[in-house]
């Protein structure tokens, strides 16, 4: 049998820093008590999930008390837990601002950025992304702005999130450092980066791909909205490999061969304990096509 296209190994972020294949989101980390987070958040970090990738937006939903509350609440696990910090590669991202949405110019990032590292009591963080793009800021105004963050040792590596190729293309022109990843949703049920030149370019420029949403948001494991053709195919070659139709879909984010992080978050411990399950999953050409054109419902030419 041909050698597995699951990519196993660690990914690059920049020149020193390395991630696993999967990563620990925090958007549901809201709503519990520090001790409940920290029981999750090390459990992460024992499977593996070394990158740990929060948002200042993160808490307007899953209960959480508003804005700012999963980087308020992972602040203080890193509080009572310090040496957790030496163990994660720590991530967040600013540029939204409801209600306006999108604030990415100077003043705006760089109160958006300090704010975030007092929530999560750190003076700096290895990874910091412009959640979604500002379309009323020049992409230079915005690279300057990094820039200082970054020389002022208060970000150490900058990526974008939910950025066109070509959005990505105009703000690398004007920074004199790389843009080391790219957050795309990216799923079985959502190919989109595939097609829209996002993994060519993470490829063409070494940037690591981290997939959000990479059980399309729960709805590959329901099978809510899924095409029929889609869960079978998944259903079929999870039932080969024994393991469910969660663990099937991780694998399939880690097999493209611009070697994307799959962001996961779920907060349900046996879920965290379990992911690197997804790791042992065999695919072939055969398989991640069969899934592929399942998803979108026609043969490929």
């Amino acid at each position: 049998m041909s050698e597995s296209l699951v990519r196993r190994g660690d990914r690059a972020l920049g020149p020193d820093l390395e991630v696993g294949p999967l990563a620990f989101g925090c958007w549901r980390l809201v709503d519990m008590t520090a001790a409940e987070a920290r029981e999750r958040v090390e459990a992460a970090l024992d499977a593996g999930m070394n990158l740990v990738d929060t948002a200042d937006v993160y808490g307007l939903d899953w209960g959480g008390s508003g804005f700012g509350a999963a980087e308020e609440l992972l602040g203080r696990v890193l509080a009572e837990a310090p040496a957790l910090r030496d163990r994660m590669v720590l991530a967040t991202k600013g540029g939204i601002r409801p209600p306006v949405p999108y604030d990415s110019s100077d003043a705006g990032l760089r109160a958006a950025c300090e704010a975030s590292l007092e929530r999560l009591g750190v003076e700096r963080v290895d990874l910091y992304q412009i959640h979604r793009p500002d379309l009323y800021v020049h992409p230079a105004e915005l690279a300057g702005t990094l820039d200082r963050l970054r020389r002022e040792g208060k970000i150490r590596e900058v990526g974008v999130s939910n950025h066109t190729p070509a959005q990505v293309d105009a703000l690398r022109a004007h920074l004199p450092f790389a843009i080391v990843s790219n957050q795309p949703e990216f799923s079985a049920a959502h190919l989109a980066p595939m097609r829209d030149g996002t993994f060519d370019q993470c490829m063409q420029h070494a940037t690591t791909p981290l997939a959000w949403s990479p059980l399309a948001g729960g709805r590959l494991v329901s099978g809510e909205g899924i095409p029929p053709a889609l869960v079978s195919t998944l259903d079929r070659i999870a039932k080969r490999e024994g393991v469910s139709r969660a663990t099937l879909c991780v694998a399939f984010v880690l097999a493209h061969p611009s070697a994307p992080v799959a962001v996961l978050g779920s907060m349900n411990l046996a879920r965290i304990q379990g992911a690197p399950d997804a790791l042992d999953v065999r695919l072939d050409r055969e398989d991640v096509y069969a899934i592929v054109q399942a998803s979108e419902g026609v043969p490929l030419p």
